[in-house]
């Protein structure tokens, strides 16, 4: 599938690419050629290949819980800039209404 000039002329509007002559015929030169590239893949026989959502036989990738004891809370706010009590103490992000 060839790739025409107005094409990559849209292309480099969406991505806002400032493109001289020479740019422009190379990009379309490359997107041609991606595309020869995805049509063969495209034409490959795969009926026989099974549908897999990975591709390595993984049944249960997540870490086991472990409790572990927490740092001291005076550790955790020894380098808070504004504390109150035992809590760190920020800026409101919603006003109040």
């Amino acid at each position: 599938m060839s790739i025409d000039r107005e094409t990559v002329d849209h292309v480099a509007l969406l991505a806002r690419l400032a493109l001289t002559e020479k740019e422009r015929e190379r990009l379309r030169e490359q997107m041609s050629s991606l595309l020869e590239h995805i049509n063969l893949i495209a034409e490959a026989d795969t009926s026989q290949v099974p549908a897999t959502a990975h591709v390595l036989p993984l049944s249960n990738v997540m870490a086991e819980d472990k409790v572990v004891p927490s740092m001291p809370t005076a550790d955790l706010l020894a380098n808070a800039p504004a504390r109150e009590e035992t809590y760190f103490r920020v800026q409101a992000v919603l006003d109040e209404e």
